[in-house]
């Protein structure tokens, strides 16, 4: 019996397809934790206070907006 080395070096379709599950279940992983961190940061923008936004140049309008976008919808993502 091969070893998991073996078939990755003789490109066995086994390897090839644990390959592609290794790199989807990855890049899944990814984004899922863009969209979390987005999340956060929504939540985060949506608590600071009047004066502090004030201070960034942002309106309590302007932050209800963005707090209020779905985790997915990334605003520099281009499809």
């Amino acid at each position: 019996m091969k070893s998991h080395v073996e078939f990755l070096k003789t490109g066995h379709p086994l390897a090839n397809r644990s390959t592609l599950l290794t790199t989807l279940l990855r890049k899944s992983w990814q984004q899922a934790s863009r969209w979390h961190t987005l999340y956060r940061q929504r939540q985060q923008l949506a608590a600071l206070s009047d004066e502090m936004l004030k201070d960034l140049g942002l309106s309590r309008a302007d932050i209800e907006t963005e707090a209020n976008r779905p985790f997915w919808d990334e605003p520099y993502r281009r499809a």
